[in-house]
Parts: C-alpha cells; structure tokens; sequence
C-alpha cells in the first residue's frame, strides 16, 4: 500500500526542492535585497515550528490523514503557480511562508501515514523509505531547475526563464496531487492506529535528518512547545544536555546568517541562476552520499571529535565561500573553487546532522529522549529564523561581514562543544578514581 503513494509525494517534493531556491532568486530578479531574502528566509523557518505542532496534534486528535497531506499538496501547487504571476515582493514572502507552513503540517502526518495498518516491526523501514523519497525529489528539483533555466535562458530573459520554472514545480505538484488523490490510503479505523508512544520511539530511531537540511531551515517532525519553556530545561534536562542546546543554538544560527544572503551574493557576484541551482545541487548532492561514511566514522571514532570536526570544517568553508568571490569572481576558476568549498560544506551537513542526533540521545536521560530531540529540532528551526534576520541585516554591511559572522557563530558554538567533552572527560576520570577508591 505505501509503495503506491510515496512517489506522490516524491513528485511534491522535486516542487519544495525547486522552491527552496527558485523563490530566493525570484526575489532578488524583482529587486530583492539581503534583508529581503533574511525575512523570507526566517519566516520560512518560523512557521515550521508551530506548523508541525498544530497539525500534528490535530491529525493526533481527529485522526485523520489524507486530508492533511491532500491540503499540502494543494498549497504546494497552487502557491508554485501563483508566485509567478506576482511582482510583488512582501506577496511572494507571504506566500513562501504558506508554501513552507503546509510542508510543516504534512510532515508529521506523513509519517503517521506511512505507518498506519502497519505491523510495528515495519515502522522503521517505512518511516526511512519516505525520507528517502523526499531527499531524492529534493534533489531532482534542484536538478530539474538547473536544466530549466539554463536551457530558457538561452532563449528568454532570466525572469521569464525563472517563471518556467515555477510552472514545472507547479506541474509536478500537480501530477503529485492528482496521483495523491488517488492512491493516498484511507484513514485507519479507531483503534487500529499506531501507539503514539511506541511511534514516537521509532520515528526518533528511523528519520534521517534528510539533505534539505543541508541549506535550508530543518522542519522539526514532532516537538512539544511546552519542551522550550526555560523551567523544562532546569527541571528535566541535565547541565550537559543544556549546554549542548546552546552550541545548537549558536551554530545553526550561524548556518542562517550563510545561507539566507547567499542567493542575493552570488547573483550580485554575476553567477547566472542556473549555476547558483548546480552550486546548491551539488551541495546537496555532497550531502546525500555522505551520510552513510558519515555514520561510520561516528561509529569507529568518539562521536564529539567527529562532530566538533565537521562544525570546525564548516565554520572555515562559510567565510571562504565570501573570499573566493572576491578574489576569483564569477570566472570558470571562481565557479570551480566555490563549487568545490560548497562540496565541503555539503559534505559536513551529513557529519553534523548524524552525530548530532547520536549526541542527543547519549546526552538525554532516557525518559525524556523523544522531548530532547523535539527540542534539538525546535531549536534548529527557531535558530535558522534567527539567523536569516540577522544574516540579511548585516550583508547590507558587507557580504564578507556576513560570512565571517557566521563562520564565527560557527566555530563557537563548536567551543562549546569542545568545553562539552572536556566535561564528559572529567567526569570519566572521576568515574574511574571513585571505583578504584
């Protein structure tokens, strides 16, 4: 049953793939400025966290699905054929931010979905296979972006070329829907859903923090909001584990402040839009076939020097992606070297991104895992929003400014992180002279 939906919402995913990028250059064609692209980017962050929330406690409640999922699609393809047809820029925020609330509330219901008249021995193989369907269309949305635009560019200007391609990302959520509709299962009958405890627990285990998190803001799949009051911090979570919450506070706003100006900075730099979708396709791309090496060496290696080496990696890539520019602009040498620090940057996404989940869990009590990784990625999303603020404010400093904060939000937050395992090491150490003595 599940195989005949999921390339549904693959064909919806190549549209919010295609969005995450054709919405930021659309905006700097109609003038757009770095502070333009910050709040499109923190509003599309923002409504992540109390999207996910709302309506996956209403699908909980109501126990309905397909009408959530139905209702994304709709927004998806409606919101990729509208934006086009306006030039106003505050508009095409607005409806970023619907486009990126509905994604918000299908996800956790998709995975509701996925697993319901399952038998729970399945949850975790299924709950994998729909991220795996999401990252590929991801994916095939940057590339079918670059494929469009390069090849319109040749014959139109590059607005006219950009609005092709909103029309295919609408026409593949549209497919999508018309397919969804379809082939989407009904809802499960009460008292044969999935124990929303033992789920919870499987959900933590099996969903990958899948490569559109390599540049765009992470979608929290299921978190309490009572979980960010500052009282649940002091009375359920251990000195360790706050301290780490605050490095991921610190470094995804960094990543924010990078990514939201990129668009404006690149193009301002005289890359064409179908180069700046190859650099981003093989950022993600980068991503994509390092998670499983990325598992590895966190399985071989101490899963905090792992982790403090992919942050440190990608807090120096940030700010050189800004120097590169300067120094080689636009040429054929200059696309090179910034394809190749893009490579890196995607490369330590899926460092990050699979230790950091290890490192929740080992640093979590065990009752309260599932509220620590709601939390971990509550915070991600809160801080990309932030960060997109910021980074937007200060590229109308300077560009290099804004890279250079960045990296070093970045590379802080990985002290922190280090002053997090001498902790842990001091307190092996002391471990070990108690037992001896």
């Amino acid at each position: 049953m599940t195989e005949r939906w999921l390339p549904a919402w693959g064909l919806t995913s190549v549209a919010l793939g295609g969005a995450s990028l054709i919405v930021p250059l659309y905006v700097v064609e109609l003038g757009g400025t770095a502070a333009s692209l910050g709040f499109l980017f923190a509003t599309g962050s923002f409504v992540g966290v109390p999207g996910a929330l709302v309506f996956g406690n209403l699908a909980d409640r109501t126990g309905k699905r397909r009408v959530f999922v139905v209702v994304a699609m709709i927004v998806t393809a409606a919101t990729m054929a509208t934006i086009p047809l306006v030039d106003s820029i505050p508009l095409v925020v607005a409806a970023n931010a619907l486009l990126w609330l509905g994604f918000a509330a299908a996800i956790p219901v998709l995975t509701l979905l996925v697993v319901a008249g399952e038998p729970e021995d399945r949850w975790s193989t299924l709950i994998a296979h729909l991220n795996k369907y999401q990252g590929v269309g991801w994916a095939l949305g940057l590339a079918l972006g670059f494929v469009v635009i390069a090849g319109g560019s040749r014959l139109v200007d590059p607005i006219t070329a950009q609005r092709y391609f909103f029309v295919a990302c609408a026409g593949s959520a549209g497919v999508g829907l018309l397919l969804g509709v379809r082939r989407l299962p009904p809802d499960p009958r009460p008292g044969r859903d999935a124990s929303p405890r033992r789920l919870r627990q499987r959900v933590r285990q099996a969903a990958r923090f899948n490569i559109r998190g390599a540049a765009f803001p992470f979608t929290p799949a299921r978190f309490d909001a009572r979980d960010l009051h500052p009282r649940t911090f002091l009375d359920r979570f251990t000195p360790q584990l706050a301290t780490y919450f605050g490095a991921v506070f610190l470094v995804f706003t960094g990543f924010g402040v990078f990514f939201a100006p990129l668009p404006a900075y690149l193009s301002g730099e005289g890359y064409s839009a179908s180069e700046i979708f190859a650099l981003y396709l093989v950022l993600n791309v980068g991503a994509a076939v390092f998670y499983g090496r990325a598992a590895e060496l966190a399985g071989k290696h101490d899963v905090i020097r792992v982790h403090m080496s992919g942050l440190l990696a990608r807090g120096i890539a940030l700010p050189v992606v800004g120097l590169s520019g300067v120094a080689l602009g636009a040429t054929s040498i200059g696309l090179g070297a910034v394809g190749l620090v893009f490579v890196v940057i995607g490369l330590t996404w899926a460092v990050i991104a699979v230790t950091a989940a290890t490192l929740v869990t080992r640093l979590s009590p065990a009752a309260i895992r599932g509220e620590a990784l709601g939390v971990y990625g509550a915070l991600v999303a809160v801080g990309g929003g932030v960060g997109g603020l910021f980074g937007g404010w200060l590229a109308g400093i300077g560009f290099v400014v804004a890279f250079g904060v960045a990296g070093g939000l970045v590379v802080v937050g990985t002290g922190v992180v280090a002053v997090l395992s001498r902790q842990q090491a001091a307190a092996r150490v002391h471990d070990v002279d108690t037992a001896i003595q």
